[in-house]
């Protein structure tokens, strides 16, 4: 491969955090396809879309040897070293297919990136399982940029499978109502409140950045794993759109309330499946929120502006949120007002200023250690906490890639620390949930069982509420 020695551009700490000896983390996208695609059609997209969408796809990550500070430096892509096509026997059923790609999919998430070429890569698995004709797994550092900038990028290679001429279009991002004396007078009368709540959260947000590791329990072993990518097992399960609103417009709260309060309930009657004493554990959550100013999908053109409000990179923080205990009787017999604490939960955790605050030292940590030191230190942030919980928002219409309508489309994010990773996409008016689960220490299928369990409770309740 061909350097361009006159292009070098700086890396921001958590990117380089991203990909040391410490960590190797990446984004891991499926599409499924109604039909088959080529291996031509295949790089036709990459160069002609993927390609001239930012220069990150073209660049590789280089060392100062003086200070460990990691650069992009541009160079020349060969798309066939980025395109993976595997062979598998022919004539199989849908279900043995399944199998096939479940494993290849583990394999490809736990596969270290080439330093040496640009890190990304593209696998087109053209067997037909028991969810799509064809499936293409996209894998991408996430050195890169974040989900949100990746899911920007992947938009300007789909469009709208009915008419490719009209926009996609989203879900509405509308936040639950506050009470009106709360805008009228809540900068002042709450500002004493409000420092407080700073002052303690970032307290706390530091001591369990540093110091206070979650409890082993049957989501969080005991001791650290060796393996820089712990081999994961990937299973999906989809809820309705619009019976998630159900219980938001009950309860007046975000989606993702619904959906995390939803999860806690079932890791927390997971776990007491497993090992009832873990009822009594601390254990807690990484939420993954994007700090940008701008919510909605921007064009890459758009965000690689000098003064745009959602520019390309990493720009996330990460929530720790305590996951509420069912001790209470209460909360067991009323998934409501356990959804409702685990907002309360996030609220206190998503202060701006707290948030600002928590990245700053970890800058300046990276400027006073170098790279490695801090990636060990961010390590150590990650893994105190038990699962991590991403969620990105997809279109409402059916895409299609090279006019191959979409039938799903999912991601994960292999390599972070925690054995239990959850992630979130909605396409087409459903919910799809993910979970990235340790091999051999994660039962899928119980987990999967208990999240439904505990989706059925709140649907019920909320139902039952909105007939009185």
């Amino acid at each position: 491969m061909e350097i361009l020695e006159d292009s070098t551009t700086p890396m921001s700490p958590l990117s380089q955090y991203f990909n040391t000896s410490e960590m190797c983390v990446s984004v891991l996208g499926v599409l499924e396809l109604e039909s088959p695609i080529s291996p031509p059609d295949a790089i036709s997209i990459v160069t002609d879309v993927l390609l001239p969408a930012n220069p990150r796809f073209t660049s590789i990550m280089v060392k100062e040897k003086s200070t460990g500070e990691r650069k992009w430096k541009t160079a020349e892509v060969n798309p066939r070293d980025h395109i993976y096509v595997p062979t598998f026997p022919n004539d199989l059923s849908p279900y043995e297919y399944d199998a096939y790609f479940d494993e290849y999919a583990t394999k490809t998430a736990t596969k270290p990136f080439s330093q040496s070429i640009p890190l990304w890569e593209i696998h087109v698995f053209n067997y037909p399982t028991s969810h799509a004709a064809c499936s293409i797994i996209f894998k991408v550092h996430h050195s890169i940029a974040d989900g949100f900038c990746l899911m920007n990028t992947l938009l300007s290679c789909l469009k709208r499978a009915d008419d490719p001429s009209l926009p996609l279009t989203f879900p509405s991002r509308k936040h639950s109502k506050q009470p009106k004396n709360d805008a009228r007078f809540g900068l002042l009368s709450h500002l004493p409140r409000r420092i407080s709540s700073v002052v303690s959260n970032f307290g706390w947000s530091v001591m369990k950045n540093t110091f206070v590791e979650d409890d082993p329990t049957p989501i969080k072993p005991e001791g650290d794993c060796m393996q820089l990518v712990k081999p994961i097992a990937i299973s999906t399960m989809t809820f309705s759109l619009d019976q998630i609103k159900q219980i938001k417009n009950n309860l007046n709260v975000s989606i993702n309330d619904v959906l995390t309060g939803i999860i806690f309930i079932g890791v927390r009657l997971y776990m007491q499946e497993h090992n009832p004493q873990s009822s009594e554990k601390n254990s807690s959550a990484l939420i993954l929120l994007n700090t940008r100013k701008a919510k909605a999908y921007k064009s890459v053109k758009e965000m690689l502006e000098t003064d745009t409000d959602a520019p390309w990179g990493n720009r996330i923080a990460f929530l720790p949120v305590p996951i509420p205990k069912l001790i209470d009787s209460t909360l067991s017999n009323n998934p409501l007002e356990f959804v409702k604490e685990a907002k309360e939960k996030i609220m206190l955790q998503r202060n701006t200023l707290s948030v600002f605050m928590a990245a700053k030292v970890f800058d300046i940590v990276n400027h006073v250690t170098g790279p490695e030191v801090g990636a060990k230190l961010f390590k150590r942030k990650l893994k105190n906490s038990s699962i991590m919980i991403s969620s990105m928002i997809g279109p409402l219409e059916k895409m299609a890639l090279a006019n191959r309508p979409v039938k799903g489309l999912y991601f994960t994010v292999p390599g972070m620390p925690q054995s239990l990773l959850i992630t979130i996409v909605s396409y087409m008016g459903d919910l799809r949930i993910v979970f990235g689960g340790e091999k051999c220490f994660i039962d899928q299928q119980k987990l999967k069982v208990c999240i439904e369990d505990a989706f059925k409770r709140t649907l019920m309740k909320a139902a039952k509420r909105s007939s009185i």
